[in-house]
């Protein structure tokens, strides 16, 4: 497995990702190389890093304080860090030869001084076709702000910088990107001297991800082509089953899933939801169903239905990733509004 490439530098940025005013100089570069099953070797290279800095969600707060309230929104600075992570060449999950991939990976985490830094719970996101994790910063906000670090994968053949050159089919093989950033983070986490250095929890780790992201949440969780064991939850946002993913969905063994859906969604329907919600057969499933909403207003920018989508994934979080037993009393009163929106679970369909 090849190693992180980029040059890691500082930037702040406003809530609209425009750099304003330098924060710091260059971090100090590390060689690191991670072995992952099922990939070919490579010679560890030093690595090479973007990053950047930026404050958000202001918080007055104690580092005690902080520490109590873990779970609610607006309790934390967020700080951001880009990465690129560079994946060897493999064989992917349809057989298929891939070349090596790069990983353009943002990170939001909250900004805590070192001493009283993590272990944070982790969630991976995947963004939709042709698209970054911009679209979608004050959700990814939302939740970072509440102590959660949040790791959006920018996939190297559909995300928001390849144009005209985007090719859906690469699908399949992003909930491989996934799995292969993840291990990637934990072994920074692992490691003294980096800027990630003991802030993600191993074991507190969750996905979400919205449209074509979505459909490789899906798979990362519940399909047996690419399943993560390492996830504790998953939210799909608008996602579906991909029909050339490899692997049968839903064997059984999945973790808690929050199924998040517009009712007037033409892009991904609701039946393409519905369709996942139904053949889960866990006990601890979930089906938003957002009345009037369209593909991306529930998760581009602020709105009304953005905000009962931020309140409501994060709720699940902290249940099935936290452990937090009340905040399924958080879930219900947040995800049923009259007239908005309704939480149905455990196989009960929704109104719309």
């Amino acid at each position: 497995m090849a190693t992180t490439a980029g040059t890691l530098l500082m930037i702040a940025r406003d809530r609209n990702h425009r750099p304003f005013r330098m924060i710091t100089g260059a971090l100090t570069v590390l060689a690191l190389a991670t072995a992952c099953t099922g990939h070919a070797s490579a010679p560890a290279a030093a690595p090479e890093r973007t990053a950047s800095v930026r404050a958000a969600s202001p918080s007055g707060r104690s580092i005690a304080q902080q520490a109590a309230v873990l779970g609610t929104a607006g309790t934390y600075q967020v700080s951001e860090q880009r990465l690129t992570f560079v994946e060897a060449a493999h064989t992917g999950p349809a057989g298929q030869y891939l070349a090596r991939r790069a990983l353009v990976t943002d990170i939001r985490f909250p900004r805590v001084p070192r001493p009283a830094r993590g272990p944070f719970p982790l969630i991976l996101f995947a963004p939709g076709f042709m698209q970054c994790d911009s679209p979608y910063a004050d959700l990814l906000d939302a939740w970072a702000s509440a102590g959660y670090v949040v790791a959006a994968v920018n996939f190297p053949r559909t995300d928001c910088r390849v144009g005209a050159a985007a090719y859906e089919p690469d699908l399949v093989n992003q909930p491989g990107d996934m799995s292969y950033a993840l291990t990637r983070l934990l072994a920074l986490s692992s490691q003294p001297g980096d800027v990630l250095s003991g802030m993600l929890s191993g074991h507190r780790i969750a996905a979400a991800g919205q449209s074509d992201g979505g459909d490789t949440v899906a798979a990362l969780a519940a399909s047996t082509c690419c399943t993560d064991h390492r996830l504790a939850a998953a939210a799909v946002l608008s996602g579906a089953e991909w029909p050339p993913m490899p692997g049968r969905y839903f064997p059984g063994g999945a973790p808690p899933m929050l199924f998040v859906q517009g009712s007037a969604d033409t892009v991904n329907p609701p039946w393409t939801s519905l369709q996942l919600y139904s053949a889960d057969r866990a006990r601890a499933r979930y089906y938003l169903d957002l009345f009037g909403a369209t593909h991306t207003v529930p998760y581009w920018g602020t709105n009304r239905v953005e905000r009962v989508v931020a309140r409501v994934t994060l709720a699940f979080f902290d249940r099935y990733v936290l452990g937090d037993a009340g905040a399924l009393a958080t879930m219900t009163r947040d995800g049923n509004i009259p007239g908005a929106a309704a939480l149905v679970s455990g196989g009960r369909l929704p109104p719309s």
